[in-house]
């Protein structure tokens, strides 16, 4: 009889809830961990970014604040304790995790581990010292890594990664952000707001190309209101590292050749699975050509009684997916009926400045999918509590089926639409249409009334422009 019901190689959001939910269900349950319990959305990821994005938020806030009568004389910014803000807050979600896991009874291994079998994991201390743990499952939660350029390896010294750049010992004169995803959109407009002149090169020619392509413009030009250069549909070429900075060369859409000089860059063009070296191949679990494991809606492997969950999956990089995957990797362990998650309906947030979210399919998605589409728009400029809280920027759209009216996604830019896509998503997971949207009624003065507005628009009209 195996020790454990479930080892769980991984304690980030995806292993942190496959655990939890796994006590809740009766089994035994060990972790292991190879850095820091939370993984690297709590130690160097999620929850340190945003935590910085809050000091930045505030800075812009409290620069403002002469309009609202809030007088501060000459506003200041220092890094430094941001950075100690950062890791207060760090150090008090990671305790408290480690606090649980104690309080729950689950094991916690610290170490590299890897399969030693299709029951067994492999567990190396810092000591070099090796233990085996006997399981009857396992689920692979190990997350994955940034993805440097081949030609311009990270020394997070001044060619960075996102970890490096959440520990940067100056506000950078210039910053120069190669990848104008999510973290590249983030980090910009944090040392932005920090003081930072920045730069982003993008090769594809929007930049959170994810994002409906009104959003995309949205933020592009909310970007460069606020000064922060954007290269679009430019290839990086070369990045030259030199004792006290860099400098990037990009082949600009007109083929020509541009060369930025930057103190610091940062290099956030995606992130790769870290599913080398943990024992796939010597127990036959399948990896794909891109380094990623398949699963089935339960998130099996190809081996019954092995899992995967989150990064090293081919589904969406972000951690509340992760935390669902796990929850139904561990509920169909545990014999429990499970419900595959529809990826079509998973909200994902730039926490920037302007924030931005979106929850179901673009406009273009709809129509790729034979819909016959209809938007409804309405600007934050129209909503009461915007103008009182003085962030009128930024718009929510609705995209619908325009014959049953069911609502097919939500997209917003604005203020706290990182909060406000909470309702998107209730609506899509119930099957909303804009009916039932409209026969809902939505408090006044609330930001989230511009959800409301943009049903209207669907309909007969907006009623307030």
């Amino acid at each position: 009889m195996a020790q454990y019901d479930v080892v769980i190689i991984g304690s980030g959001p995806g292993g942190e809830v496959a655990a939890l939910r796994a006590v809740q269900l009766g089994l035994k349950v060990a972790v292991v961990e190879k850095e820091q319990v939370g993984g690297v959305c709590l130690n160097i990821g999620c929850i340190p970014t945003k935590s910085l994005l809050h000091c930045a938020d505030l800075l812009e806030e409290t620069k403002e604040g002469k309009k609202f009568g809030v007088i501060t004389g000459e506003v200041s910014f220092d890094l430094k304790g941001a950075m100690g803000h950062k890791e207060k807050v760090v150090k008090t979600m990671r305790t408290g995790l480690e606090g649980l896991f104690k309080k729950k009874k689950i094991d916690l291994f610290r170490g590299f581990g890897r399969l030693a079998g299709t029951n067994k994991v492999a567990v190396k201390g810092n000591d070099g010292t090796e233990t085996v743990i006997e399981t009857k499952n396992v689920i692979l939660a190990v997350g994955s890594t940034p993805r440097a350029l081949p030609f311009a390896p990270f020394d997070e010294q001044r060619i960075v990664s996102s970890t490096g750049a959440l520990s940067l010992p100056e506000v950078p004169k210039h910053l120069v952000v190669i990848g104008g995803g999510i973290i590249g959109c983030e980090f910009a407009s944090m040392y932005r707001t920090f003081g930072s002149q920045v730069s982003i090169i993008e090769m594809l020619p929007r930049i959170v190309a994810t994002e409906d392509e009104e959003i995309s413009a949205e933020l592009a030009k909310a970007f460069t209101k606020r000064g922060i250069k954007l290269y679009t549909g430019s290839k990086t070429k070369a990045v030259n590292k030199r004792a006290d900075g860099a400098s990037v060369v990009f082949e600009g859409p007109d083929g020509k050749e541009q060369t930025l000089e930057a103190d610091y860059v940062l290099i956030g063009t995606g992130r790769a699975p870290l599913t080398k070296n943990i024992g796939l191949e010597e127990v036959g679990v399948t990896i794909d050509e891109r380094g990623y494991i398949p699963v089935n809606a339960t998130m099996q492997t190809n081996i019954a009684n092995i899992y995967a969950i989150g990064d090293v999956v081919p589904t969406p990089w972000l951690a509340h997916v992760a935390s669902a995957e796990g929850v139904i990797a561990v509920e169909h362990i545990a014999g429990h009926h499970t419900n595959p998650i529809n990826y079509d309906i998973i909200p994902s947030c730039v926490y920037c400045s302007p924030e931005v979210a979106h929850v179901g399919l673009t406009e273009a998605q709809a129509k790729e999918r034979g819909y016959n589409v209809k938007v409804g728009k309405f600007p934050f400029a129209a909503v009461g509590k915007a103008t009182a809280i003085g962030n009128r920027d930024g718009f929510v759209k609705i995209v619908a089926d325009a014959e049953y009216g069911e609502i097919l996604g939500f997209h917003m830019i604005g203020p706290r639409v990182t909060e406000l896509v909470a309702e998107g998503g209730l609506a899509l997971s119930h099957e909303a249409t804009v009916e039932s949207l409209l026969a809902t009624i939505h408090a006044h003065p609330t930001l989230y009334e511009a959800m409301h507005e943009a049903g209207h628009a669907l309909l007969d009209g907006t009623l307030h422009l």
